[in-house]
């Protein structure tokens, strides 16, 4: 099972030379501490920043260079920093090659939620949909299930929606999926996860096709 830190490191080999990628908030964040050194890739912000590093070590950081998610970061040489504006004319006119985003449930069509639990106080969407709409590839990083032990994959999605039909690849602590035409495709398991504990923990529909390998992470 991974932490984390692990599904990060996982969706970093997602993510190759040259690409744009737009990293949102909370596990997708820690991608950029894991990308190979051996490839240039440049991330991007909605709050306005292209170009962003690792996090700070402690004792380092610049409150005034934040991501969308108000954290303190790191950037490359060659950043650049920009009104949101012109951020989400990158995300709008499609220029971002890869979004990696969080999530409290997706839907075995690729459906999202990841904004608002009903009842509780939000602040606002932020740019999520306008991610989900814009993006062509959209990876999720998530926990396989909450934390009373409910699957958080599922046949149709029971929170507000922020995108339809946009997902097209998950990372859990327990697995690797795509979704496909009918359901989520099991691609990898979790170091010391069997496909039986994935079946046991996803409430949408599990495709398991052959021998179902472990992550190399």
């Amino acid at each position: 099972m991974l932490d984390k830190n692990g599904i990060a490191k996982r969706i970093a080999r997602e993510v190759k030379d040259g690409y744009y990628v737009n990293l949102g908030i909370g596990i997708p964040t820690l991608v950029a501490n894991f990308v190979r050194s051996d490839i240039n890739v440049e991330f991007q912000s909605e709050n306005g920043v292209l170009g962003m590093g690792p996090f700070p070590f402690d004792g380092e950081e610049d409150a005034d260079i934040i991501n969308a998610g108000k954290q303190t970061i790191t950037t490359l040489p060659g950043a650049s920093f920009f009104d949101s504006a012109l951020s989400f004319g990158m995300i709008r006119g499609k220029h971002v090659d890869l979004t990696i985003l969080g999530a409290m449930e997706v839907a075995e069509n690729g459906d999202i939620a990841n904004w608002k639990i009903p009842g509780k106080m939000v602040k606002g969407m932020g740019g999520a949909m306008d991610l989900v709409a814009s993006a062509e590839n959209i990876i999720v990083a998530m926990m396989h299930t909450n934390k009373a032990g409910e699957s958080k994959l599922l046949k149709r999605c029971t929170l507000p929606l922020t995108g339809v039909g946009c997902v097209k690849k998950i990372v859990t602590n327990l697995a690797v999926l795509e979704v496909v035409s009918d359901g989520f495709k099991l691609i990898e398991r979790a170091p010391g996860v069997s496909v039986e504990d994935i079946k046991n923990a996803t409430e949408g529909n599990l495709l398991v096709q052959g021998d179902i390998p472990e992550m190399d992470v």
